[in-house]
């Protein structure tokens, strides 16, 4: 009878035991599975980390940006050419310029999570890191909105949430006030050039021409096909645009415009220079790009003949 009663008591705790390890066994599964981070990039890929990166390379200037912006600058470990900002991105080794990376000193790094720049690396470097099981998220805002998203997802990638959410309700609130004093403006018509020989200009899916709508103004080539174009004289001519900008830092009225008097940029000596870095890197900074932009654009508005 004792043994009949202690042969139970064994079972009670046998089937006891087995629930409570196979509880034990599904909350450790869900611990872990809580762990795993899961966003989508620019591209429309699923970028998966069983845990938060510490190990990070950026690829491009505007992303360094992005991540010290989000909060993960700590985490840098590597960046391309021309990372300049914030200034302690200078002291991070450099990985090579955005369309010639090393990327046996980028595997060297064993970095957790490389930040791409869709447009601006070679894809086929990037189809490498990726074979060699590197998770890869590819940076290509082309609206100022995702600037704000790159900021919450990029923080979502780091385990530094509270900064990127910081960051990306500063860069919201800033974009609306500047959407509010700006955008019912009226129109100026504008000549964006990004190089001089050869002649070349920016489209309306680029940034810049959000930022120039942002302002009030009109981007007279926006309509093209490429998203960096390459234009005539001739067709800056004819298009007649009250302002040109000098995106490298170059005064526009250096590029040999005013040898065009009819122009109506030239008539009203409209022909400005932006500060470098400031609209060419889709970063949080380039707000302060639009601010710069929306000022001139006022300046040409008070130009204009009764």
């Amino acid at each position: 009878m004792q043994r009949l009663i202690r042969n139970r008591q064994l079972r009670i705790w046998l089937i006891v035991a087995r629930a409570a390890a196979a509880a034990l066994t599904l909350s450790l599964a869900a611990a872990i599975n809580a762990q795993v981070i899961t966003v989508q990039d620019d591209a429309q890929h699923a970028v998966v980390l069983p845990r938060p990166a510490h190990r990070i390379v950026s690829l491009a200037p505007h992303a360094t940006e992005l991540l010290f912006a989000a909060g993960a600058g700590p985490y840098v470990i590597g960046v391309s050419d021309y990372s300049d900002y914030p200034p302690s991105a200078r002291q991070i080794p450099s990985m090579g310029s955005s369309s010639a990376l090393d990327i046996e000193r980028i595997v060297a790094l064993k970095p957790d999570l490389v930040v791409a720049w869709g447009s601006g690396n070679v894809a086929s470097q990037i189809a490498r890191l990726r074979a060699i099981g590197i998770p890869v998220f590819e940076s290509e805002p082309r609206q100022l909105e995702t600037i704000a998203s790159s900021l919450l997802r990029l923080s979502q990638l780091a385990g530094t949430e509270q900064s990127g959410a910081a960051a990306a309700a500063s860069f919201k609130t800033r974009l609306a006030q500047l959407d509010a004093t700006y955008r019912q403006r009226p129109t100026v018509r504008v000549f964006y050039q990004i190089w001089q020989k050869p002649l070349m200009t920016l489209n309306d899916s680029h940034m810049v021409s959000s930022v120039i709508t942002l302002c009030g103004g009109e981007n007279v080539f926006g309509k093209l096909p490429q998203l960096a174009p390459t234009v005539s004289t001739e067709a800056v001519l004819q298009a007649n645009p009250e302002v040109i900008f000098a995106a490298d830092g170059g005064a526009a009225s250096n590029t040999g415009w005013r040898r065009f008097p009819q122009l109506a940029a030239v008539a009203a000596n409209n022909l400005f220079a932006l500060t470098p870095n400031w609209m060419s890197r889709p970063g949080p900074r380039i707000l302060d790009g639009a601010a710069e932009l929306c000022q001139k654009l006022d300046l040409a508005r008070s130009r204009r003949k009764p």
